[in-house]
């Protein structure tokens, strides 16, 4: 007999098709993990560059803001909501989600333990609506955004998704951040050309903060901040 039987394939929890194609959450041993369209997003292994996301935008900003606004691109596993909530210093928080399937497992699905204190917290709401289109069309202002919808500028999840990292997309991000507003953008790898673009976009203090993995190359996170 062998000393060890073969893993276990990944149990399918949920699948959803809507107007951005296939949604799936799925157990695979102890982990919980969502696919869009084929592609693996993220699962709840660990959480490290979700945190640094939140952090890392937050020490970009200037001290002598207190309680700065907060917009979270993604709501994925759940991790930077989390986090950002367990901070006593972030303000307003807002998490915009396209997919109805996931907000739904965080508020009574598999992924509630994960982030259902952060959903209670009177600080965070959560605006169903395209990232994208958001960016455009709303009005309100933030003091960060933190995007993390795709594996990257360069690895999107969806054709609809480049148009984010575009001139006019990040255009857009601009808009939405105050003066000195910090964007970070997260990427299952670095990318020197988004690097150029986020300066041709008018952004400052443009770099790239790498998190280590136990394979492959680094996640990162792009860091721009909006002149005063």
């Amino acid at each position: 007999m062998p000393d060890s039987l073969p893993p276990e394939p990944p149990t399918v929890l949920d699948r959803r098709t809507g107007p951005h194609g296939e949604v799936v959450l799925r157990r695979h041993g102890d982990l919980l993990q969502i696919i869009a369209n084929g592609t693996f997003l993220m699962d709840t292994s660990d959480g490290r560059s979700e945190r640094l996301l939140i952090d890392a935008a937050l020490a970009e900003l200037p001290p002598d803001r207190p309680r700065p606004s907060l917009l979270i691109g993604g709501l994925g596993v759940g991790f930077s909501l989390a986090h950002a909530a367990n901070t006593p210093r972030w303000g307003r928080i807002t998490v915009v989600e396209r997919e109805r399937a996931i907000i739904e497992w965080h508020l009574d699905g598999p992924l509630r333990p994960l982030s259902a204190e952060a959903l209670d917290d009177p600080r965070t709401e959560i605006v169903e609506a395209d990232l994208v289109r958001h960016l455009h069309t709303a009005s309100t202002t933030y003091d960060a955004l933190c995007l993390d919808i795709d594996n990257g500028p360069d690895w999107t999840v969806t054709e609809d998704n480049d148009s984010l990292y575009s001139p006019a997309g990040l255009a857009a991000c601009r808009a939405r951040l105050t003066p000195g507003g910090v964007l970070a953008v997260w990427s299952a790898q670095p990318s020197a050309n988004f690097e150029g673009t986020l300066r041709n976009a008018g952004f400052r203090a443009v770099r790239t903060e790498e998190i280590p993995v136990v394979r492959g190359v680094p996640d990162v996170v792009h860091l721009a901040v909006r002149a005063a």
